[in-house]
């Protein structure tokens, strides 16, 4: 049976950007219910003993797996996404991951605008993906549960543009939230973690 990851802070640490009353949603309702339904779809199954990451590159796209994949994927996606953030985040990454921004967007002002047209122009529910392949990097947007692993990506950094992420804290303004997810709340040294094991 696979075990919910902790958050990595408490959850009024990204207050008052993201309130605590959205963490006791966001974390104990839906992450937590990704991964209730989940368990209980692959009990019995060759799955009960799997990494999360085997259940989500074995079940895409398969054939009566939607259910196993999508509740796979989201719990893989959110805890990604709690750790993408820090309190007092945002600003500028350092190092080879700002150097290797600023050459393929020509500056990290460029990058933001970019990341915040994928966010916001995702329809519907979904995520925004800074993403490395192939030794460049890019931006992706993915719908619902989909996420860059099965894509040929390695995902650096998430924002869950889902409304659940931040309807409470900011209603309809996604816009706003994802302002205040790259100028307060991004967590830099994750994606640049992620990106020096990955080139």
């Amino acid at each position: 049976m696979l075990q919910l990851a902790p958050l990595p802070y408490e959850k009024n640490a990204l207050a008052p950007f993201i309130s605590e009353e959205t963490l006791n949603f966001h974390y104990d309702k839906h992450h937590t219910g990704y991964l209730n339904n989940l368990n209980k779809l692959i009990a019995d199954t060759d799955y009960a003993t799997a990494t999360l990451e085997k259940i989500i590159t074995d079940s895409h796209g398969k054939e009566g797996k939607v259910g196993i994949f999508n509740n796979a994927a989201q719990v893989w996606n959110h805890t990604f996404y709690w750790s993408s953030m820090k309190p007092n985040g945002g600003g500028k990454p350092s190092g080879a991951l700002l150097k290797k921004i600023n050459e393929t967007w020509g500056g990290f002002d460029a990058f933001k605008s970019a990341f915040k047209e994928a966010g916001t122009t995702q329809f519907g529910s979904g995520w925004a993906w800074l993403v490395l392949k192939d030794g460049a990097l890019s931006i992706m947007k993915t719908p619902n549960a989909d996420l860059p692993m099965v894509h040929g990506a390695v995902a650096l950094m998430t924002c869950d543009v889902w409304e659940h992420a931040y309807y409470l804290d900011y209603q309809n303004r996604r816009v706003d939230y994802i302002d205040t997810f790259l100028d307060s709340l991004v967590n830099w040294d994750f994606a640049a973690a992620n990106y020096e094991e990955n080139i």
